[in-house]
C-alpha cells in the first residue's frame, strides 16, 4: 500500500500497526518522533493505530550526542 514517509511516496503491507511500519521500513521505534496525518502521535498509540493507504508520516530520529 502508498503512503507518504517524510515527504517521499513509500510502500508498505496493508494492515500494519504504525510500530510495525516503522520497524518494517527501518526505523527503531524507540528512538523516532512521529507526526501522523499532521499531529504528533503520542507512543502510547502506535501500537493501536492501523495505517491506511495514503496516510502521511513525518519521522524525526532522535540523535545523542554531546559534547
Amino acid at each position: 500500500m502508498a503512503i507518504q514517509l517524510n515527504g517521499e511516496p513509500r510502500r508498505c503491507g496493508r494492515g500494519l500497526r504504525l510500530e510495525q511500519v516503522l520497524e518494517q521500513l527501518g526505523y527503531r521505534p524507540q528512538l523516532v518522533v512521529v507526526e501522523y496525518n499532521g499531529a504528533i502521535l503520542p507512543r502510547q498509540h502506535w501500537a493501536e493505530q492501523t495505517v491506511v493507504e495514503s496516510d502521511v508520516l513525518e519521522v524525526v530520529t532522535i540523535v545523542g550526542g554531546g559534547s
